[in-house]
């Protein structure tokens, strides 16, 4: 019985050394550095309470309310806005899968509908593979995918004219590694604008 005195107290002092850290609190979003930021849904990732729940209306993040610059400790939650959807840029895909997952469709409503407000935009979708699978089947699977990202942009809206398609196989990987997180992130397609009025 005695000898569970010690770990006991050590487990309590490890304890309260974590939680005395300066770090994010757990369950909290951390800041993503960089021009482009990926709302979590999107990637197929767990969405935190926090970018869920509608905000206060005192809130510096409602939507009446001017966007405040990021603070030095937090940044706003991610605008699910119109212009802030078309920034997402990236399709991603299931392994061997050219099929467009649902959490990707409000972000290509968001394109298609600028492209309908903007006839004389142009895009390119570039279709992508991860490395593995003989190189033709790798340009067959990308081009399939890009065509299925272009038909779900049309379907919402965009004219066909507005919307072509490139396949580039496993020929530009996003990520060069040979592990499961960059075949991940190479099982792609990609939203160029090649004309943006």
């Amino acid at each position: 019985m005695r000898a569970s005195l010690p770990v006991t107290l050590l487990f309590s002092v490890m304890l309260a050394a974590c939680a005395s850290t300066k770090d994010a609190p757990v369950g909290k979003p951390l800041p993503q550095n960089g021009p482009l930021k990926v709302h979590p849904g999107l990637l197929g990732q767990p969405v935190p309470a926090e970018l869920t729940a509608p905000p206060a209306p005192d809130s510096p993040s409602a939507p009446d309310a001017p966007a405040a610059g990021p603070s030095s400790q937090n940044e706003a939650p991610i605008k699910l806005d119109q212009t802030g959807l078309r920034t997402q840029r990236s399709v991603y895909f299931d392994l061997d899968s050219a099929t467009v997952k649902d959490d990707y469709l409000p972000a290509l409503l968001a394109h298609a509908q600028y492209l309908a407000a903007h006839p004389k935009s142009r895009i390119r979708i570039e279709g992508n593979a991860d490395e593995r699978g003989p190189a033709n089947y790798n340009n067959q699977l990308g081009k399939k995918r890009a065509a299925n990202v272009r038909q779900a942009i049309i379907a919402q809206g965009a004219a066909a004219r507005q919307v072509s398609i490139r396949t580039l196989g496993a020929s530009q990987p996003k990520l060069k590694g040979h592990d499961e997180e960059s075949w991940a992130e190479n099982r792609r397609s990609d939203v160029v604008y090649e004309k943006d009025v």
